[in-house]
């Protein structure tokens, strides 16, 4: 790939650039009244630069200020903070609940709405390629509540149509399957096994596993011949080596480590089997894998357990839109502000185009305002018994206020705390306890992918490189759009990172903290480069080259990604009513779940005092 322009601006620390600096197609997306179409901008996504400023600032600084602010006089039925697939909900329920004339105003601090639910797009020489940068799939939808239901039915969600778009045949027509790739870097020679060494690949359907016996595969890797005797040992072992009564067993593998039972049990003390089982979870075990009991390394498929399958026939995981659950995001926003883009189903809204500038037009009866980061929300007077909310943003660097009768808190419950002032304390403490575990979702645009097919790589564990998993994207044709047919045809290519602190064994909030700064630390040229060494390593230059065949790079990072629930009942102190003010978003279900995260929204609309 040529060096491209885009690329290189767009780092960490662009966001103190002008948008003067910027080439236009992203400098207009970071100007808050913009047109702009964000899914097509490549770079640092997800939290892109300048995303976070305000609100880093509102939760670090102790003297913060928002300066002067300007009254609006808006005022509306109902303001929802954070425009992901929670808060899109609740504006849905509460107009199912009280009618479309009702103002609604959707808050949020991103370019783009959705949340996690995330749409990136690829231009590939004229090619549309449609991704997702962070949540993937319906789950079991069909178990969902009858208040889910009715919004499938209600925004044109049609479920029945994923079992001809998702291609199961793909992966074993193209004969792809699940490898690992052991880079030079860690592991002192680039070599690629046809086997996955953990259950992380199960859950893309239709994708074999391994290619090789245990013993094949590990005589294949390069490990030293002291680590292939362990790998084997923890490939054959099983919990059968625990001196423990049948009786007895599932309380102990509740209360004793993953590690513990790898070094003690197992007898492994190689340092690369190690490091292959600790990054063998990946963003099923939210953390890295010495934290886990061996209970949750079992059930997220990490190093030493059976492969099995993850969801059965009757609950496959194929309801996948191209574009993730960023099509489930976009027919909710397509159902509150139906200007934004032509289509009456969400599979018609799969290739539309939004139109950005409609979505905050005073003439909507529901309003979306992006890059605007909620500073302060508090009931008027200070009073939980008042009969309205103010509610201060920032946008463009201007605070402003507005007026609500209500508000749903649909955004990061950690960060609750900061932004409603007049919280009681024990609820504010416990919204301050629950924890996110920071992803990056990148997504590479390849003019061609030949050298998967040659090397039959459908799935790649990479247990020495930052995206710890790489594979070729979900088999979904839906809505007009076609998903790549032959490998000389433009594909999209997933990499995922689960990143952890450098220091073994560190508590989960430090390893997240930890990550998290080194994530939003690091410019987009470092990441282009690990993704340059991490495909030129693992694929064979007979038939790849970096500068020729990748055409578009995405990184999607989420400094708060998945859910993690904090102690005890801190989560049902934390998401209760307070006066006007009710608490949606993920974090309350503490489900790291596009369905869950819907639900929090139908709750909270029910829990507005009327």
């Amino acid at each position: 790939m040529k060096k491209l322009t885009r690329r290189n601006f767009v780092n960490g620390s662009a966001a103190a650039l002008g948008a003067t600096a910027l080439p236009l197609s992203f400098g207009s997306a970071l100007a808050s009244g913009a047109a702009a179409y964000p899914p097509v901008l490549t770079g640092l996504r997800g939290n892109h630069p300048g995303a976070n400023t305000h609100a880093h600032a509102r939760a670090w600084q102790k003297d913060f200020s928002a300066g002067s602010i300007i009254d609006t006089s808006e005022s509306y039925d109902l303001v929802i903070v954070g425009a992901g697939l929670s808060g899109l909900a609740a504006a849905f329920f509460y107009r199912q609940a009280h009618g479309p004339d009702k103002k609604i105003l959707i808050l949020d601090n991103h370019d783009d709405f959705g949340g996690h639910a995330k749409r990136n797009e690829h231009n590939v020489d004229g090619h549309q390629l449609i991704t997702y940068g962070g949540s993937q799939t319906l789950v079991e939808p069909q178990n969902a509540g009858p208040e889910i239901k009715t919004l499938f039915e209600g925004i044109g969600v049609d479920l029945k149509r994923f079992d001809t778009a998702f291609d199961l045949s793909f992966f074993g027509e193209h004969g792809l399957g699940a490898t690992t790739y052991f880079n030079e870097q860690t592991f002192g020679r680039n070599t690629l096994v046809r086997h996955p060494f953990c259950n992380y690949y199960n859950y893309i359907e239709g994708l074999p596993g391994a290619a090789l016996s245990d013993e094949q595969a590990v005589a294949q890797t390069p490990l030293s011949e002291r680590g292939k005797a362990q790998l084997l040992r923890v490939l054959k072992g099983g919990l059968q080596a625990l001196d423990v009564a049948p009786e007895d067993l599932a309380g102990y593998l509740e209360t004793h480590n993953y590690f513990d039972y790898l070094t003690q049990t197992l007898g492994v003390d190689d340092p690369q089997v190690l490091h292959m089982a600790r990054h063998s979870g990946i963003d099923w075990s939210n953390a890295s894998t010495e934290v886990l009991t061996i209970e949750e390394a079992r059930a997220c498929g990490a190093l030493g357990f059976a492969p099995v399958a993850v969801y059965d026939e009757d609950h496959p995981y194929i309801h996948h839109f191209p574009d993730g659950n960023a099509g489930v995001a976009r027919a909710l926003v397509k159902y509150l502000v139906p200007g934004v883009a032509e289509g009456t189903t969400a599979e018609s809204l799969v290739t539309a185009t939004f139109d950005y500038g409609q979505l905050d037009r005073s003439a909507n009866t529901t309003q979306i305002r992006l890059n605007s980061t909620v500073v302060d929300v508090h009931h008027a007077d200070n009073t939980s018994d008042a009969d309205q909310v103010l509610i201060h943003y920032m946008q463009d660097d201007q605070a402003h206020q507005i007026v609500a009768r209500h508000v749903v808190m649909a955004c990061y419950n950690a960060m609750i705390p900061h932004i409603v002032t007049d919280l009681p304390e024990q609820q504010a403490t416990a919204l301050g306890q629950q924890m996110k575990s920071p992803l990056i979702y990148t997504t590479v645009g390849l003019r061609q992918w030949r050298a998967f097919k040659e090397q039959g790589i459908g799935l790649a564990m990479s247990p020495g490189n930052l995206h710890q998993t790489v594979f070729m994207d979900f088999p979904v044709s839906l809505g007009g759009y076609r998903y790549t047919q032959g490998p000389d045809e433009p594909c999209v290519v997933q990499m995922i990172s689960c990143p952890y602190s450098e220091v073994l064994g560190k508590p989960r909030a430090e390893q997240y903290r930890e990550a998290r700064y080194q994530m939003l630390g690091t410019p987009f040229s470092a990441y282009e480069e690990e993704v340059r060494s991490h495909l030129g390593g693992m694929l064979s230059s007979d038939h790849f080259d970096f500068d020729r065949d990748v055409a578009s790079l995405t990184v999607n990072r989420w400094a708060h990604g998945y859910a993690v629930a904090g102690p005890g009942d801190s989560v049902a102190i934390g998401r209760q009513p307070h006066g006007r003010i009710t608490i949606a978003n993920s974090d309350s279900a503490s489900e790291a779940d596009a369905i869950a995260a819907m639900a929090m929204g139908y709750r909270a609309v029910t829990e507005l005092s009327l």
